[in-house]
């Protein structure tokens, strides 16, 4: 063994004890099971022997500035790969272009393969291990997030922990009745446990995909699909899930990914009898994971995306002493911006934005005007009914206003999943088309 080996080794080994105690405890929490939790230290250590010089050095800066990220300097910039530039070495060569819009955050839309037709705009992996053939490979990943790195561009990308594509390897053994892997899944033979859950859990989209389970013909079983049909939620009560999901999640650190924006992260644990939302075993899943970032690759950011009210928000930063995810969206900041905007009105802006100033300062919000996902008005009606606004009728006329209907709007833009019996839909547009710059430009 050369001593940079053994420097290497102890770098690790000094992490993994630092954390080691914590980690088989949460670990053991979960799953008791012993060898599992071997077979992931060992992997751990193997990740970090995967990664690269230049990530490790990275690693070590931050580690040794671990404030790097909670300066008001970063500007982030969300696009789809084959959008913005068609594919992965098309983004290399718009890199001038992003640093001289001070850009130095990029999210790349979700990018892995997904079956075509059925990819819910990437949120349905097929295999988390490969680049849409269309978008690039895994080796121009790499070169990308180099390159970024060269220029101080930090690259964040979707983890879409939740669920698989029909279409993955795991979900096609399962569905030919494999008990192994049917067991990384949700499945029942009969309606009778599916329906005990539907008496408790909310319905992510009502009209488009009622109901939270998906009858198979040809496996003769129901499966958990809280999303879509094809995306079949996955069973992290099976430590093999959990374990190979985070070695996806390290595999795509080690290919240079900076921030890792964790999907759905509310929905990762499922009990029966409850709305299987926001349960104590999803903050064990996400400290678990915090842990494994720190002891392979501390660089690494752990994103939250937790589209709730800010009472379920916050505790996703974990506590102070026992952190969970670096940051969280500034969800309802985005949405009270956009309806200051629409009524000329900052009160409740001010209430909300001094609620976000009055947390610990360790806690980091990622602010943001607008991103793919809807604006669901998650607003903090009981303040505005105090000024005698009801929140049916506002959502009514902050849709009508951003559809450029009504208040003398320049806004443009669609709804989504609109339901005529509540009254309630969710909006759909760009800050452009928000701001009037495509009414201004195109019509």
């Amino acid at each position: 063994m050369t001593k940079k080996t053994e420097k290497q080794d102890s770098v690790f080994n000094s992490r993994l004890e630092y954390f080691h105690d914590e980690l088989r405890w949460l670990y053991m929490e979960l799953y008791d099971n012993g060898s599992m939790f071997m077979e992931l230290c060992d992997n751990l250590y193997c990740f970090y022997k995967q990664r690269g010089k230049d990530l490790k050095e990275r690693d070590l800066k931050r580690v040794k500035r671990p404030d790097w990220y909670k300066q008001n300097d970063m500007l982030g910039m969300m696009f789809y790969i084959d959008n913005f530039a068609g594919n992965i070495p098309g983004v290399e060569e718009k890199l001038e272009y992003l640093e001289k819009c001070n850009v130095n955050y990029i999210h790349l839309m979700p990018f892995l393969e997904t079956p075509e037709g059925r990819s819910d705009g990437g949120y349905a992996v097929s295999d988390f291990r490969k680049v849409q053939k269309k978008l690039g490979t895994m080796e121009e990943l790499e070169h990308l997030t180099a390159a970024c790195h060269k220029k101080n561009i930090n690259v964040c990308m979707d983890f879409v922990m939740n669920h698989t594509s029909e279409e993955h390897e795991w979900a096609k053994k399962a569905r030919q009745g494999d008990g192994e892997y049917m067991d990384r899944y949700f499945f029942y033979e009969d309606y009778t446990i599916p329906e005990r859950y539907e008496r408790t859990v909310p319905q992510v989209f009502p009209t488009t995909a009622p109901g939270n389970f998906t009858w198979l013909p040809d496996a003769r079983h129901y499966v958990m699909t809280s999303f879509y049909p094809y995306q079949w939620d996955l069973n992290y009560k099976n430590p093999r899930v959990f374990n190979e999901m985070m070695y996806n999640f390290l595999y795509l650190a080690n290919h240079g990914i900076d921030i890792v924006r964790i999907d759905a992260v509310p929905y990762i644990w499922k009990e029966l009898d409850t709305q299987c939302r926001n349960l104590k075993q999803v903050h064990t899943i996400v400290r678990l994971m915090r842990l494994i970032s720190e002891i392979v690759c501390p660089g690494v950011l752990l994103l939250g995306e937790v589209v709730m009210e800010p009472e379920k928000v916050v505790p996703y930063f974990g506590t102070v002493e026992k952190p969970e995810c670096h940051m969280l969206y500034n969800v309802t900041t985005m949405a009270t911006t956009w309806h200051t905007v629409a009524t000329r009105e900052v009160s409740l802006l001010k209430k909300q934005l001094d609620i976000v100033n009055a947390l610990p300062k360790e806690y980091i919000f990622l602010n943001y005007l607008r991103c793919h996902d809807d604006i669901g008005w998650g607003l903090d009606y009981g303040t505005l009914k105090c000024e005698g606004i009801e929140e049916r009728s506002h959502k009514y006329y902050l849709n009508n206003y951003f559809q450029g209907f009504e208040g003398g709007s320049n806004s443009r833009g669609e709804l989504y999943n609109a339901d005529p019996v509540t009254g309630d839909a969710r909006f759909c547009g760009t800050t452009a088309s928000m701001c009037g710059i495509e009414k201004a430009g195109f019509e």
